[in-house]
């Protein structure tokens, strides 16, 4: 109980300080902070009822990893209002970057293979898969609003669509990797991440976690630059370029 009162008031002071410090900034996202903190906490609590019913009947897991996968899908895609198609797109590259590694990883098996492992591995690769898909898919309709001179040029001269963009689609897959080329280059340095936390919480030896977090890692990169190229590859042939912007 007393566990649970310092939570509430942990949170609830964090959230303060996030709405105080945009308030001094007039950034308005005070209200979405709050709307995504909230939310959290109450799908937190439902995902670790679920788990238990999960961890107690393995077939259930398939259910959890579907739902994670459709909103994880349906996040990316409402993100993209500059593209036509986009949730079909999201769709085919999340699914080549999730399936991919997750089969691999829990599957082949490179890490032991259970319904634990499969839930962790499939929340952090599909949550990954849909980071990179939100990323690519922003840059690429920001490039294609900036650079949009530069492609009528191209196709002017008889270049195809996807010929067109293809600088712009693959300056888009090269930010979108960048985060996590940043993590996976600066871990155990700059921060030890969730898995490997989380492993050691669960009661592993620091080789155990060490070797769980190097996987999830190489895993990731390896989700994001499929999710990513799929992504750009689907969308980087536009049938009609976005309106200039005014």
């Amino acid at each position: 109980m007393i566990a649970d009162v310092r939570l509430a008031v942990g949170l609830v002071v964090l959230a303060a300080i996030t709405v105080a410090v945009l308030t001094y900034g007039h950034i308005p996202l005070r209200g979405a902070v709050l709307r995504a903190s909230g939310r959290a906490v109450v799908q937190l609590a439902v995902v670790a009822a679920a788990l238990r019913g999960a961890f107690a009947y393995p077939p259930a897991a398939a259910g959890v990893v579907a739902v994670m996968f459709t909103v994880a899908v349906g996040t990316a895609s409402r993100r993209m209002t500059g593209h036509p198609r986009a949730l079909r797109a999201v769709t085919l590259s999340c699914a080549a970057g999730s399936l991919v590694v997750v089969g691999l990883v829990v599957g082949a098996p490179i890490l032991q293979r259970d319904v634990r492992n499969l839930v962790a591995v499939a929340g952090i690769v599909i949550g990954g898969c849909m980071t990179a898909a939100t990323l690519t898919g922003r840059r690429l309709a920001d490039g294609l609003h900036r650079r949009r001179d530069e492609i009528e040029a191209w196709l002017s001269l008889g270049a195809t669509p996807r010929q067109a963009v293809r600088d712009v689609a693959r300056s888009a897959v090269v930010e979108a990797l960048v985060p996590a080329l940043d993590q996976t280059r600066t871990v155990g340095l700059v921060t030890l991440p969730g898995a490997f936390v989380g492993a050691l919480l669960g009661g592993a030896n620091a080789t155990e976690a060490a070797r769980f977090q190097v996987t999830v890692l190489v895993g990731l990169l390896c989700a994001q630059a499929l999710t990513s190229v799929v992504l750009a590859t689907l969308l980087g042939a536009p049938a009609q370029l976005p309106e200039p912007a005014n």
